[in-house]
């Protein structure tokens, strides 16, 4: 019988953390989903051995990490020396992404894909951070349209082009730097090295997983994903459970205890986010209290493997940390326990 919760947290660096830079963990997960860009960097945080927001910060600030849409597609953190296969083996989900959000309205056309792709690097040369408004503004000075629709298609063209990448915010938002200046050139690999790499960093982060799990949150298709865990076979043990086949890395840990374990998850965790059936941690009647049918995921409290609550991420006033709700009214949870929870996250905020 398997303990799967017990085994993600170890795996994912929930429990008993193994790693100590931004880096290293990034690297580890293979990607980390950065939706939310204030709450990835607790998610990234509460994963090391000791940090605090500033850890991350300057991670971010030094290009060690980055923020660019790959796989599924949608805003992750990778590795910097990840991201460029990992852009190669996403882009022809993100292109086909770009043009449905595009469907039925107005064309744009590979000519202007390349003349906004070449004021970006212009605008964005001598290692400048611009948001994507100040971006907008000097689009607009060069007579290219630069409204919300233009800017997402020609933002997102560019990342997958590898013409841009964010890091660091300014001004608490998104901020572009050219690819190029960030991280250094490297050699090419083909698209089978890929696919082990993506496998390996996935099962190694994420073990065990399924298939299904796999194809979910690297955004292959069912045939590449297959080959992907092919090429790196040799490192995983198969398990037959509930009916399904379960992958576990060679690397992965499973001995630790979870008992007494308590975390405030940010929005759109990895934990979540890294499988298509979550029902092992999150029991199905409580799937509406951490996320909506279109997506929107809430910061939730894991406690000895299972998600069990809500907690509100805003610091209060008085400098206290956040209040928690639980699922069942009957639930008990040691108030040490959660207060310790608080006591985590708030010093990592440095409170």
């Amino acid at each position: 019988m398997m303990d799967i919760p017990k085994l993600r947290l170890l795996n994912q660096q929930l429990a008993n953390p193994l790693f100590h830079s931004p880096k290293e963990l990034v690297s580890w997960m293979g990607a980390v989903q950065a939706q939310d860009y204030a709450m990835v960097k607790w998610a990234v945080g509460m994963r090391l051995a000791s940090a605090t927001v500033r850890t991350v910060e300057e991670a971010l600030q030094k290009g060690e990490i980055l923020r660019t849409h790959v796989m599924r597609p949608t805003w992750h953190l990778v590795a910097a020396e990840d991201i460029r296969w990992m852009l190669k083996l996403s882009a022809r989900r993100i292109k086909a992404a770009n043009e449905a959000y595009a469907k039925g309205r107005e064309e744009i056309s590979e000519e202007l894909y390349s003349k906004s792709n070449r004021a970006l690097e212009t605008i964005l040369a001598g290692k400048k951070r611009l948001t994507r408004l100040e971006i907008a503004e000097q689009f607009r000075h060069s007579g290219l349209a630069a409204d919300n629709y233009h800017m997402t298609r020609f933002m997102v063209r560019a990342e997958v082009e590898g013409i841009v990448c964010g890091g660091e915010s300014k001004g608490g938002k998104h901020a572009y730097m050219l690819l190029e200046e960030c991280v250094p050139p490297v050699p090419d690999i083909t698209k089978d090295e890929a696919l082990a790499r993506l496998a390996r960093n996935y099962f190694r982060s994420h073990t065990p997983a399924t298939l299904q799990d796999f194809v979910w949150w690297s955004g292959l298709s069912v045939t590449e994903a297959k080959q992907g865990i092919y090429l790196i076979g040799c490192e995983l043990t198969e398990e037959q459970w509930k009916g399904q086949t379960w992958y576990l890395h060679e690397s992965g840990r499973t001995r630790g205890s979870i008992k007494g374990h308590i975390r405030f998850l940010p929005p759109y965790d990895e934990l979540l986010l890294g499988y298509k059936d979550r029902t092992d941690v999150l029991p199905s009647e409580h799937c509406s209290k951490a996320f909506t049918g279109n997506g929107l995921f809430f910061p939730v409290i894991l406690y000895e493997g299972q998600i069990v609550g809500n907690w509100d991420r805003k610091v209060k006033r008085n400098g206290w940390g956040p209040g928690c709700s639980l699922f069942r009214q009957e639930s008990r949870i040691d108030e040490a326990l959660l207060d310790k929870a608080q006591q985590q996250y708030m010093q990592f905020l440095g409170k």
